[in-house]
């Protein structure tokens, strides 16, 4: 098993002003785009926009670490010792689960390339 940080995700009450900004001020490529969701290249780690009020310092940016299989790497991880992590969730298609480390910042462990 293997991780890769794929993205950071940025939460954003203002969607629409946010994708213009990455992509026409920064220029960025959209390279996804769902109801609520933004994802863009940005090099060997993408940036994603998600709908969702932004609460600096009490809503920290998420990391994004892709891997092929949610539920064995959710296993594993528990079994090295990981104690906050949620359910497996079906997203149609891809995987992911919701995780904190240590001092409580989020991270996700996601099959969405």
């Amino acid at each position: 098993m293997s991780f890769e940080l794929r993205r950071v995700i940025l939460f954003t009450s203002r969607l629409a002003e946010m994708t213009a900004f990455y992509r026409d001020v920064l220029g960025l490529d959209v390279v996804g785009q769902e109801d609520g969701w933004v994802d863009f290249a940005a090099g060997g780690c993408g940036l994603a926009l998600h709908a969702g009020p932004s609460r600096v310092g009490s809503r920290p940016p998420k990391l994004a670490f892709f891997t092929a299989d949610v539920a064995q790497a959710r296993a594993a991880l528990v079994k090295r010792g990981l104690a906050q992590a949620g359910p497996v969730k079906s997203a149609g298609s891809f995987d992911m689960c919701d995780c904190k480390d240590p001092d409580g910042n989020p991270f996700q462990i996601s099959s969405r390339r």
